[in-house]
């Protein structure tokens, strides 16, 4: 059960793009393979309820605890960062400040490209992955599902995200505008998440190159791909040999190391798009042939063309401003919730011992009685509406009601 002073226990800490860059951010990047790990370490602290989004913009820890400094400890031992430069690159939030910048990450006004929804669809997959492992409350829950109207408010009320404007589709525009007859080059795509399979279909949108090959390290994947698209797919044993006679290679592996090496280069021009965080693309591949750019200059380039959306950012944060407001309606109600179950749990008691009664007395007792059933879920919902309907004397209505009846509740 949430109760009401225990907003004052959640918490964000961030790493974003403001205060690290891409090589900075990769150090503390999260992968869902340390999830069960870091979970059981968590829960060694008390810390039993929290999420961690780790995106190529950011990577956020939103958790309820006691302990900021409990939870900046383990994730550091999880990912076996440094402490002192986490401390440093990091913020915390708490409280409302805290959901109040969850809401504003959610719907892109955070992003590095402003209004990149591609987030809100991490931030989902991210809160599901620990949900199913037992680590969300009633509140947590809430928080998401306000999360998530706001966003479909913002895309049905506003132009935030009018135009395709994502990481993914950065990188084709990179290529178009900075490839000659980039129609004609060989272009690899290495990996099929969900960024490697969002460029790869942008790609065949927006070009008509028919010089498409998909390369993963689950060939399936690969091959699911390049059906959908019509495109060629190769095992990843082949990668080094076609490495020979490619042209551009886009990256999108997410691994937690380098998944392209000096090595496998061949000794001719080629440009590396390395969508990846932490960069996949070893720091040494670069040279005066191969050209490799990153994230963070992909954000750069197509940020220029977004200065129409900013003129959207008031009508936004008005949305999460009133979504805001209906969130802390919602808080300040649910702390009459002991209040109204331990009425129910009275006149479940007063009707029990009522029936004791009537046994001893040897009245007759038909099974079970619905007309009292009926009663106490009346009584409760009339006792509950009232407080919920009437805040400003719901204490007072309240201590009434526990003279009244003695119900057991915690001071």
């Amino acid at each position: 059960m949430f109760y009401h002073n225990q907003l004052h226990n959640f918490h964000v800490i961030g790493i974003s793009y403001e205060k690290a860059d891409v090589e900075t951010r990769g150090r503390f990047a999260f992968f869902d393979s340390y999830a069960d790990e870091f979970i059981e370490k968590a829960r060694s602290k008390q810390i039993e309820d929290f999420f961690i989004l780790s995106t190529c913009n950011r990577t956020e820890i939103y958790f309820f605890g006691e302990s900021v400094s409990d939870m900046q400890e383990i994730y550091c031992e999880q990912v076996r960062g440094d402490l002192d430069l986490f401390k440093k690159i990091t913020f915390v939030k708490t409280a409302k400040v805290a959901i109040h910048h969850l809401f504003r990450v959610s719907t892109g006004i955070e992003s590095q490209i402003l209004g990149d929804f591609e987030v809100l669809s991490q931030m989902k997959k991210a809160f599901r992955l620990f949900k199913k492992k037992g680590t969300s409350n009633a509140c947590m829950e809430r928080i998401m599902d306000t999360a998530i109207q706001i966003s479909k408010q913002i895309k049905n009320e506003t132009s935030l995200s009018d135009g395709a404007t994502s990481v993914s589709y950065a990188a084709v525009q990179y290529i178009i505008q900075n490839v000659p007859d980039f129609n004609h080059k060989k272009i690899v795509l290495f990996g099929t998440g969900k960024i490697g399979r969002n460029t790869c279909e942008n790609l065949v949108k927006h070009s008509d190159n028919n010089q498409i090959t998909v390369v993963n390290r689950t060939a399936e994947k690969a091959e699911d791909l390049s059906n959908k698209l019509q495109l060629t797919s190769r095992a990843i044993e082949d990668l080094p040999e076609i490495l020979q006679e490619t042209d551009i290679l886009i990256v999108a592996t997410g691994a937690p190391q380098p998944t392209v090496t000096t090595q496998m280069m061949p000794n001719r021009e080629m440009l590396i798009i390395d969508l990846s965080i932490p960069e996949n693309v070893a720091a040494d591949v670069a040279n005066e042939k191969i050209k490799v750019v990153n994230v963070d200059e992909l954000s750069r380039v197509i940020s220029r063309t977004l200065e129409n959306r900013k003129s959207e950012i008031p009508k936004v944060e008005t949305i999460i401003r009133l979504k805001m407001w209906e969130f802390e309606d919602w808080i300040e109600a649910r702390k009459f919730v002991p209040a109204i179950e331990a009425f129910r749990y009275r006149m479940e008691f007063l009707k029990q011992h009522e029936k004791k009664q009537l046994i001893k007395k040897d009245i007759p007792l038909n099974g079970k009685d619905p007309l009292s059933e009926r009663l106490i879920q009346k009584m409760t919902n009339q006792f509950a509406a009232h407080i919920m309907n009437h805040p400003e004397s719901a204490n007072d209505v309240i201590d009434l009601v526990n003279k009244i009846f003695h119900l057991d509740l915690e001071n």
